[in-house]
């Protein structure tokens, strides 16, 4: 299984996904360190990771699904444009190994996106002067909550993208996606835990309330965090489980 998920990385050599990935991540972190630098400059004493954090976190909802739509896309859309699926069924290769390939090439794709967005962070928060020393455990409770909704949200992007020959419909669908993400603490919370794209900002390790005209920034329990993603990957498992068995039944 490694060799495979390394050929389909090794396929996307001259497809830009990196450069893509590096453009979005740049994208989203210049505007969260705009908009942190803008809140430090008119509260100082909020000069400290967890406003930093609570804005990643809310962005990611924005921008994290159209990445995960987009790498998912370009690895998905070489066996449609090349026409491949018969020579790699004649060379002995089963559809579900191809699509867990692609799946885990997707998940590494994305788990070092989430990986230099940490990376990033720290270094805003050392040129900033923060007085605090870094907060490994938000930052990895950041980082599993993302990731976390990754695995589910690349499973539905993946069983739409090999199953329809037009990426658009995929495409399209991840742009719905990061509109709900970015709305979706505003949305009920009877209905928020259905649209699997508001879990980027709902597992967000920080969470921001009013005290009277002040916002305070105030880390969420962790016990409240772990049953949210095990629902999470259970969805996200189901989700794999539905697609991996439509498209190996799937005419070519």
């Amino acid at each position: 299984m490694i060799r495979s998920i390394w050929l389909e990385c090794y396929k996307l050599r001259r497809r830009y996904v990196g450069m893509t990935v590096l453009l979005m991540i740049g994208v989203e972190m210049g505007w969260a360190f705009m908009a942190s630098s803008m809140s430090i400059a008119r509260n100082p004493d909020q000069a400290s990771w967890e406003p930093l954090i609570a804005m990643t976190a809310s962005l990611n909802g924005l921008f994290a699904p159209i990445l995960a739509a987009i790498c998912v896309s370009r690895i998905c859309d070489m066996e449609h444009k090349g026409n491949t699926w018969k020579l790699l069924l004649s060379m002995s290769v089963k559809r579900e190994r191809l699509y867990a390939a692609k799946y885990g090439c997707v998940a590494l794709i994305l788990l070092l996106a989430c990986l230099v967005q940490v990376l990033v962070m720290i270094g805003f928060g050392k040129v900033n002067g923060f007085e605090e020393s870094v907060p490994i455990m938000l930052l990895g409770r950041l980082l599993a909550g993302t990731m976390a909704a990754h695995l589910a949200v690349i499973a539905l992007q993946q069983w739409l993208s090999m199953a329809l020959h037009n990426q658009a419909f995929a495409l399209c669908l991840g742009m719905l996606g990061g509109f709900i993400g970015m709305a979706a603490d505003l949305f009920p919370s009877a209905i928020r835990p259905l649209f699997i794209w508001s879990y980027y900002s709902g597992l967000s390790p920080v969470a921001q309330s009013y005290a009277g005209n002040q916002l305070e920034f105030i880390a969420r329990d962790l016990g409240t965090e772990l049953p949210m993603i095990g629902l999470l990957l259970f969805i996200g498992l189901l989700i794999y489980g539905a697609g991996r068995w439509h498209v190996s039944r799937q005419e070519v």
